[in-house]
């Protein structure tokens, strides 16, 4: 018996003995005559042992199996959910397992096997957090993040883009290294799903950051000088996004805490999903968005959005541009290699601006038109020097046919292993 039970009893027992009236007992005990009536009948037909609840060393009518408590630490340490956090492993046993129990329970019942979470939390140094957005699309945070998706030692790079009033994950894409294509992809996404966004906040990566930003002189900025812009900053311009850059990760600390949860969640998923490669990985999560928006997504301040539809050819703004002009022979020269515009509107001396597109290949665009072009071959000389080079080779699994291997390039050769490798060098390369 605890000490209040046997306190009670003695209380009890001087009234049974003629001590105390049963009101009194009810004001010493806090209790209603009536409960002390009950409790006087109990002790005086049982005993003290009335006192003690009926439950007391019996498990609960609604304690979980320990079949099941069993079966869920057995579950646990199995390959395919080994190293998922509790709360994503209570989720997977109701969606694949058919179990499904709360989070409490499964913590309790993993705790009680010996596992601990992998998700440990520390506390952290309070800070005054920045009040979200009060429309979805007014301000979307931008990254990417190399890391293990499939476990190995392998790292690829997942760039994703979240919004900032609702904390949904507006597009995701993966790729070998954080690059162009990569945040091209992520932004081609953001628009045919929603439409454009009123603002763009990232770090100060190169794919962002234009080269020599901090760099000018006091006189230059004076004189109205500026950097110029990489060819994402153009892109958005053209677009009416405004491009902020963080001056901290913790500036942009929606989009770090993505990776945290993505990072404990997208390999359990991969590996339930058999997803082996950055191809697989982008069908599935063009899937999974929608499923994590749906558990972590909350309700915006207010309930119209900011994204504004798109009018424009949406792959010639999303592309590589670069300005050339025209020789007498209507051809001009792009990464070392001389190309040839399919039409005579446009004229010799010309001012033209290359478009180097994922999906359209290479294009001139002159005055608002696109062309199509056509490598340019100058004749062999009767007489040719002796190179002590050996002929180039092409390579089967080049990082441009695993990626593109599907795409049309409509006015270029697919075969030719020197395109291959200039667009590969444009989109895909990895930025210092």
């Amino acid at each position: 018996m605890t000490q209040g039970q046997i306190n009670r009893y003695h209380v009890i027992m001087k009234n049974l003995e003629g001590k105390m009236t049963i009101a009194e007992v009810a004001l010493a005990l806090k209790l209603s005559e009536r409960q002390v009536k009950r409790l006087r009948k109990g002790v005086k037909a049982e005993g003290a042992a009335f006192l003690i609840h009926k439950g007391k060393n019996k498990p609960s009518i609604r304690a979980t199996p320990e079949e099941t408590t069993e079966k869920i630490a057995e579950l646990y340490r199995s390959d395919k959910y080994k190293g998922a956090n509790f709360l994503h492993f209570s989720e997977l046993l109701a969606e694949h397992e058919g179990i499904t129990l709360s989070y409490s329970t499964v913590r309790n019942a993993l705790s009680a096997a010996g596992i601990e979470s992998p998700k440990k939390r520390r506390r952290f140094k309070t800070h005054k957090r920045r009040k979200r957005k009060a429309q979805e699309g007014l301000l979307i945070q931008m990254d990417a993040t190399p890391f293990e998706w499939f476990g190995g030692k392998a790292k690829y790079a997942l760039h994703a883009a979240i919004d900032d009033a609702t904390g949904k994950i507006a597009g995701a894409y993966m790729t070998k290294n954080e690059c162009l294509h990569g945040y091209f992809e992520t932004m081609r996404q953001i628009i045919e799903l929603n439409g454009v966004p009123i603002g763009i906040y990232t770090d100060q990566h190169a794919v962002f950051r234009p080269y020599k930003y901090n760099q000018l002189t006091l006189e230059e900025q004076l004189d109205g000088k500026q950097a110029p812009d990489t060819q994402f900053g153009r892109s958005l311009k053209e677009l009416g996004i405004n491009l902020i850059l963080a001056r901290s990760a913790q500036a942009k600390g929606r989009v770090e805490r993505l990776w945290e949860t993505l990072q404990s969640r997208l390999p359990i998923e991969f590996r339930i999903h058999d997803v082996k490669t950055e191809h697989e990985a982008n069908a599935f999560l063009a899937e999974y968005i929608q499923k994590f928006n749906e558990l972590f997504a909350v309700e915006p301040e207010e309930t119209e959005q900011a994204y504004v539809s798109l009018t424009q050819d949406l792959d010639i703004i999303l592309c590589v541009k670069e300005k050339r002009v025209v020789d007498n022979g209507g051809t001009f020269s792009f990464r070392g290699k001389l190309f040839k515009i399919i039409s005579e509107d446009v004229p010799s001396k010309a001012r033209i601006e290359v478009v180097a597109s994922a999906s359209r290949g290479l294009l001139v665009l002159y005055k608002g038109i696109t062309y199509d072009i056509v490598p340019f071959i100058k004749p062999k000389k009767v007489i040719e020097a002796k190179s002590s080079l050996g002929p180039r080779k092409t390579v089967p699994n080049h990082a441009w046919n695993q990626h593109y291997r599907n795409i049309p390039l409509y006015s270029c050769d697919l075969a030719d292993a020197e395109i291959h490798k200039m667009l590969n060098d444009i989109f895909l390369s990895k930025y210092a």
